[in-house]
């Protein structure tokens, strides 16, 4: 099985993870809630998979192009 990085597209806080390790989640599912300048922003699942790991916490500030989450590919 392949990894996939699941990538921060903007700079903001981590306002809410909507996943646990473990989870099998679906392409376009929500993962994560970044808020940056008071909007709400989904990161979704590029593709059908199997959550690996989560590398952040709620309200933890996140750079662009950084790291979320790790995912197996189905």
């Amino acid at each position: 099985m392949a990894e996939e990085k699941v990538l921060a597209h903007i700079t903001g806080t981590v306002w809410k993870i909507e996943v646990e390790v473990g989870d099998e989640v679906e392409e376009d599912d929500d993962l994560i809630i970044l808020e940056s300048m008071k909007m709400e922003m989904p990161v979704i699942a590029p593709e059908d998979g199997t959550i690996k790991e989560i590398l952040v916490e709620e309200g933890e500030a996140v750079d662009e192009d950084q790291v979320l989450i790790i995912m197996e590919e189905d």
